[in-house]
């Protein structure tokens, strides 16, 4: 596997970005001075550690239904293709070997589902009631794992899309045939799936002194595969160099992903008791799943309004604005805010301010521009920044070295970092101090 090939599979895992200068620099054409020494100095981070990382280099990916497959296939003596990582093959294969107990899939309920005596009997279902019993709670558990493997690979794809946008899009042949936009693609994805740290300061610019050189090869180039690049960085500079029927299809793209996720955060807010106001939750509460959504919605949200502004077609959303969707935020560092100083941050007054983003887009609520400007003003945000306008991001970031983090907190080496993720520091639940020779603690 070349450069190129290993730039390629980055794209849907998490690298550090000093990982993937090693292989743009191994990767890119007839290097220029300027662009070795720029890349060459973020790539030399590489080694610290000698490449050594407590961190995954992943995303975490769902386990799929092969060992409930083979049990299945076990107990039912049943053949069939199943694709065990497909939830829908999964499902099918579930229906397969439950035809000869009458068992169907939208019915799964233990106590309220199964057939009883008569009703096996009619349906020519000769097991006992113990053997039947077991092979309907047999199905039912494997049903319920490709709910469970959908749900957490629809997470994944939602996780991938704040972070890197529609670079799953992106076939491997593609990818190759533009050296220079696949290296930039490649590394601001990666400076873009940094994870966050626990401060008071927002968060870093993905857009540093390497991405820039690739990003002027690009500019440079007559060839280059500007689509290519929008579909992970769809920003003002990148969009102008679209055809009109180029920036139709990402429209249409980030118009049907702002939709769909606007939809499964109604989901899970309906299902949620958070304080619209502060958005802070208590402990035990899952704010990881609200927060991966949140975040995916506001990307599509801004990039469907970024494409809108590049296509002249703004005004289409004039009578029916949705807003953005706030993260939710623990209580600790929401009470370091305070002692520090500052507060819940200005955006949660307008977000509380203004109807929920998914009844907007559903039409049971109407606001318009006007609407979202006055909320803004009102409580002292500039409307052009990320609400009713294209993110700018006008300053190149310095790049430091990817931090070693235990729960978003940052610590001096990955030895160190593992020794406090085993102990469960900064996790907000007990420390288990026999980590560090001693006890369990009790609070």
């Amino acid at each position: 596997m070349d450069a190129l090939d290993r730039l390629y599979r980055s794209l849907d895992a998490r690298p550090r970005p000093e990982e993937v200068a090693v292989l743009v620099l191994e990767a890119l054409p007839n290097p220029t001075r300027r662009e070795r020494v720029v890349i060459g100095g973020v790539a030399a981070h590489a080694s610290r550690w000698h490449g050594f990382s407590g961190m995954s280099d992943d995303y975490a990916r769902p386990v799929g239904a092969a060992r409930q497959v083979a049990a299945t296939r076990r107990l039912f003596a049943v053949d069939g293709d199943v694709d065990a990582e497909d939830p829908v093959s999964v499902l099918e294969f579930a229906a397969l070997a439950g035809a000869g107990i009458g068992w169907d899939p939208s019915r799964t309920d233990f106590l309220a589902d199964r057939l009883n005596r008569e009703a096996r009997a009619s349906a020519g279902v000769e097991l006992s009631k113990r053997q039947y019993n077991r092979r309907f709670r047999m199905l039912r558990r494997l049903s319920a794992k490709a709910d469970r493997l959908g749900r957490a690979q629809e997470l994944r794809r939602a996780t991938l899309l704040a972070s890197a946008g529609f670079v799953g899009a992106i076939d491997r042949d593609r990818f190759r045939a533009d050296v220079g936009a696949a290296c930039f693609v490649a590394y601001f994805t990666a400076r873009r799936k940094l994870r966050r740290e626990f401060s008071l300061a927002g968060r870093e610019n993905p857009f540093d002194q390497v991405a820039d050189v690739l990003f002027a090869r690009c500019r440079a180039s007559t060839g280059t595969d500007w689509e290519m690049i929008a579909l992970a960085h769809p920003a003002w500079n990148v969009l102008r160099h679209l055809t009109a029927e180029q920036l139709g299809s990402l429209l249409g793209r980030w118009s049907a992903a702002t939709r769909a996720l606007a939809s499964v955060l109604g989901d899970l807010w309906r299902g949620s008791d958070v304080d619209r106001t502060t958005m802070i939750v208590r402990s035990g509460v899952d704010s990881s799943t609200w927060n991966a959504y949140a975040g995916a919605y506001n990307t599509a949200r801004t990039a469907w309004i970024t494409c809108l502004h590049a296509a002249g077609l703004t005004s289409l959303l004039d009578t029916a604005w949705p807003g953005k969707a706030m993260r939710v935020m623990a209580a600790d560092l929401a009470w370091w805010h305070r002692e520090t100083g500052g507060g819940l941050h200005p955006d949660t007054a307008v977000w509380a301010a203004l109807p929920l983003p998914w009844e907007v887009l559903d039409g049971v609520a109407t606001c318009t521009r006007q609407d979202v400007e006055a909320a803004c003003r009102a409580h002292g945000v500039d409307p052009a920044r990320s609400w009713t306008a294209p993110r700018k991001h006008t300053l190149i970031a310095r790049f430091r070295p990817t931090p070693e983090l235990v729960h978003g907190v940052a610590v001096s080496d990955p030895l160190w970092a593992m020794a406090l993720r085993g102990a469960r520091v900064f996790s907000g639940k007990p420390v288990r101090t026999s980590e560090f020779g001693g006890q369990d603690a009790s609070g």
